[in-house]
């Protein structure tokens, strides 16, 4: 009879994988002595098993867990960084130890980072960031998280639709609506949007909010110029320079994240273009340093901190029978960045 996961030994591994019981040891613990390639094959076998998961469940049942994962896109991001400070501020109320990995938004490095953290024995997994549109792409990150959860860990998600797991959801769509209609409010008729990697639901989310506001507002979204880009100030700034040079008429510009708006203003100010007066500027998030640019920038707020906080609280909960799902909110915050369209 085939043996059953909570009977599963290395020497299974090891034999299913065709090395040596050292081999697997040395593969599975990330030490030295063995090629990449073996390491990543005893790696995939013993996921396949669910050898790790099940050591896992060994780890808790022995009360000896203290560790969360927490994997983000870009630490970098103010984004992921409040989110990551609302974390650490929960963990360290329960006397938890938070790991950071950093995935680069490469869902090959997630599912790597995925394998490591559950090796590393903690009791709670938080991926936190946009997902992607096409779930094939987080397949094996979705495969690895139910084994983990199957054999008692804990795991929870910010802002991903495919995976099975407790969530917290932005509210994308709804910022992204909210950002359009004050423009429109307004006079603005002449807006462009400085879009993120069109693989990623929150930029499918925004731009969904984005569109829905403008064809209510009856302008055509085929339209609307929306450059894609990537996350980053030198994004927006490089995309404002392509809507400057491409759509001259432009009197305001929705970017997707704060981040990118950064890089709008810096490409107004060195063009010597008045924010608001010749064009408005509007971001989303609200990160910290939002309210201290010169303009103050206008912004849609997302509770960041306060959905780490609410991610570990969900993980720290018994498994229900179905996942939770909790959406954040938003909240306009109109500041110095936007005003009415300029006369004629």
């Amino acid at each position: 009879m085939p043996r059953s996961r909570s009977a599963l030994r290395l020497a299974d591994v090891a034999e299913l994988a065709g090395v040596s019981l050292a081999t697997a040891s040395r593969a599975l613990a990330g030490r030295d002595g063995v090629s990449d390639k073996v390491a990543e094959h005893v790696r995939q076998v013993a996921n396949q098993l669910g050898y790790v998961a099940n050591m896992h469940a060994r780890t808790l049942a022995g009360g000896s867990t203290s560790t969360v994962g927490l994997i983000v896109h870009e630490i970098g991001d103010p984004y992921f960084s409040e989110i990551a400070s609302g974390v650490i501020r929960v963990a360290g109320e329960r006397d938890l130890m938070v790991q950071i990995c950093h995935s680069g938004r490469d869902p090959e490095k997630e599912f790597r980072q995925i394998q490591t953290i559950i090796a590393h024995r903690a009791g709670i997994i938080i991926v936190a960031g946009s997902g992607y549109c096409d779930p094939r792409l987080q397949a094996r990150s979705k495969a690895a998280l139910s084994a983990f959860q199957a054999s008692g860990g804990r795991v929870s998600v910010i802002g991903r639709h495919h995976l099975t797991a407790d969530a917290v959801l932005p509210d994308n769509e709804a910022a992204g609506r909210s950002a359009a209609e004050h423009l429109l409010s307004l006079g603005h008729r002449r807006i462009a949007v400085v879009s993120g990697p069109d693989s990623l639901t929150t930029v499918e989310d925004r731009l969904a909010g984005i569109a829905g506001a403008i064809q209510r507002g009856g302008l055509t979204w085929s339209d609307i110029p929306v450059i894609p880009t990537h996350f980053t100030r030198d994004s927006g700034l490089l995309a404002t320079e392509q809507i400057l040079r491409d759509h001259p008429e432009t009197t305001a510009i929705i970017a997707l994240t704060d981040a990118m708006a950064i890089g709008v203003l810096s490409a107004l100010r060195a063009h010597g273009i008045s924010v608001p007066d010749q064009i408005s500027v509007v971001g989303l998030d609200d990160v910290s340093v939002a309210a201290d640019l010169a303009p103050s920038l206008t912004t849609v707020r997302l509770p960041m901190a306060a959905m780490g906080e609410l991610a570990l609280a969900m993980a720290l909960k018994p498994q229900s029978q179905r996942p939770r799902r909790k959406s954040t909110g938003h909240q306009l915050v109109v500041r110095d960045s936007t005003g009415p369209v300029p006369a004629g």
